[in-house]
């Protein structure tokens, strides 16, 4: 896919970097301009698809049959908490211990 063509409405560099951010990537403007273009072609297609007439078309759940797609819920052992944790890092009241990743804007 070329770089070439015009970005689609509502994908600016504001909006890649935006997404870089939530995703924690740190792009170039080089990165970010390509992004740009890609992320388009990607609404484009969707655009493409939600213009379809498929009125005439019935619903359907499943492209295929869904029959056995569930199993049976068994009560199984678990593993032990103590087992569990023993691999963890960092390990506070039986919990694991883990870096924030949600940050407020």
């Amino acid at each position: 896919m070329s770089d070439e063509r015009p970005p689609v409405a509502g994908i600016d560099d504001a909006t890649v970097a935006r997404v870089a951010r939530l995703s924690r990537l740190e792009l170039t403007d080089d990165e970010r301009a390509l992004f740009r273009v890609q992320l388009g072609g990607i609404l484009e297609s969707f655009q493409r698809v939600a213009a379809l007439d498929l009125s005439a078309e019935p619903d359907a759940a499943h492209a295929g049959p869904a029959a056995g797609v569930l199993r049976d819920d068994e009560v199984v052992p678990s593993l032990a908490r103590e087992d569990v944790l023993a691999n963890a890092p960092a390990v506070e009241d039986g919990y694991f211990v883990v870096p924030p990743v949600i940050e407020t804007e």
